[in-house]
């Protein structure tokens, strides 16, 4: 694309008019300002087209033998194994990842910080695809799609913790959607429609904290069902839903910065004039954000195992991977966060985004996956599930590119003079 508006100076689309004065049609906008044989042109050169394609290729027939054939044609799920990769991944590693929405959304619109406005889009564009795609993962897991509202309206359990997830996801992905609606009302020209969302922007903001605390609490505590099977180095029934809800924090910080840096060097050219300027800054503050909570989580996890009385573990083979995890994926990263901050040393920051995503993913499939019935045999992930885990995350970077591209996400929407 880069290509296309260096030779087009009315490229990149940033706003409703052309520089003739005419206004761009919704076909123009979907194909970003080219005709069709230039925007085909665009998709063929790029590569990363062509490895989404080669994914896409061989996922989604595992995909319809998943639903043909059922889940035990793709994976080695079973009774002792019941969480496999598509949920740790899916579930358990993409909520905490997509915390950025409410995060950024409280630092804007509650606490005034305007300064971090250029990136709060960004960030309610991650938290709302992350809970959507989330929802994928599970219903691909569960399958029988038509019975989702069965558990939150026809088994009314308000006891139980799945009873709790399903109606907070569902009701904060409805608020997360409408705090993206005003950029698609800017994309489409309809700017007055943004009014009514804009008088409710403050109660979207409040539901929102409040939701996204419980349910990423209450994933901490849906492991608690089985505490007998997890590792006790990565499950404490008093602490756990602490433990997730203070990890998504710095979990959904990092992701923001991750996510931007992305952006900034490959998207470069989509990229607002604010964003760009002020991308640094931003930058340092997620961090500082990002080292708080991250020096509060290895209290509280301190503080669990004390209460537990599991200092023992700590000299076995799993007390060493354990800390393995600890020293990679937080104690590294809030050093680095804590340093860059500190001096201005934005790189630095990056890398420790990048290793506390992963760090996030990898603690998550420990306690589903790894450390599951750790008394037992190790299950390893099927291929086919692996692959399949790969294929719905390839939709989930299609439709996240599709709208960035396009939305005034990272850049400002000029609107037509009327």
């Amino acid at each position: 694309m880069k290509l296309f508006t260096s030779r087009d100076q009315q490229l990149p689309v940033t706003g409703s008019t052309k520089k003739d004065g005419t206004l761009w049609s919704l076909k123009e906008r979907l194909f970003l300002g080219l005709s069709f044989d230039g925007y085909k042109q665009q998709m063929l050169r790029n590569p990363v087209n062509w490895f989404l394609f080669a994914i896409l290729v061989v996922g989604l027939p595992l995909l319809l033998q998943r639903y043909g054939f059922g889940l035990g044609s793709v994976t080695h799920g079973s009774n002792d194994y019941p969480w496999g990769l598509v949920l740790g991944f899916g579930l358990f590693a993409m909520v905490p990842l997509s915390a950025s929405g409410f995060l950024l959304g409280t630092t804007v619109c509650l606490f005034g910080r305007k300064d971090f406005h250029p990136i709060e889009r960004l960030a309610l564009l991650n938290g709302l695809l992350g809970y959507f795609f989330a929802v994928i993962y599970l219903e691909v897991d569960l399958g029988m799609p038509w019975r989702l509202p069965y558990p939150m309206v026809v088994s009314f359990g308000t006891g139980a913790v799945l009873f709790l997830v399903a109606w907070h996801v569902a009701t904060y992905l409805s608020v997360q959607i409408a705090e993206v609606l005003p950029a698609l009302f800017e994309w489409l020209d309809k700017p007055e429609w943004t009014y009514y969302i804009k008088r409710v922007t403050l109660g979207l903001t409040v539901a929102g904290i409040i939701l996204s605390t419980l349910h990423q609490g209450a994933l901490g505590a849906l492991f608690t069902y089985a505490p007998a099977k997890i590792h006790p180095l990565w499950i404490s029934t008093e602490f756990q839903w602490i433990h997730f809800l203070c990890s998504a924090i710095f979990a959904g910080l990092a992701m923001v910065i991750v996510s931007s840096t992305l952006i900034i060097k490959f998207l470069h050219w989509r990229c607002g004039k604010a964003f760009r300027e002020n991308l640094d800054y931003m930058t340092i503050g997620l961090a500082k954000g990002a080292s708080y909570a991250m020096i509060t989580y290895l209290v509280i996890k301190l503080v669990a195992i004390a209460h537990d009385r599991n200092w023992e573990y700590l000299l076995t083979g799993w007390g060493l991977y354990y800390l393995l995890e600890i020293g990679i994926a937080v104690v590294l990263p809030m050093i680095m966060f804590a340093k860059g901050a500190r001096d201005g040393w934005v790189g630095l920051i990056r890398v420790g985004a990048f290793i506390t995503v992963i760090g996030i993913v990898w603690n998550r499939l420990n306690t589903s996956l790894v450390c599951f019935n750790w008394q037992m045999y190790q299950e390893i992930p099927h291929w086919k599930e692996v692959w399949l885990t790969v294929t719905l995350y390839a939709f989930y970077f299609i439709t996240y590119r599709f709208i960035v591209y396009r939305l005034p996400i990272v850049f400002d929407w000029k609107e037509s003079e009327k």
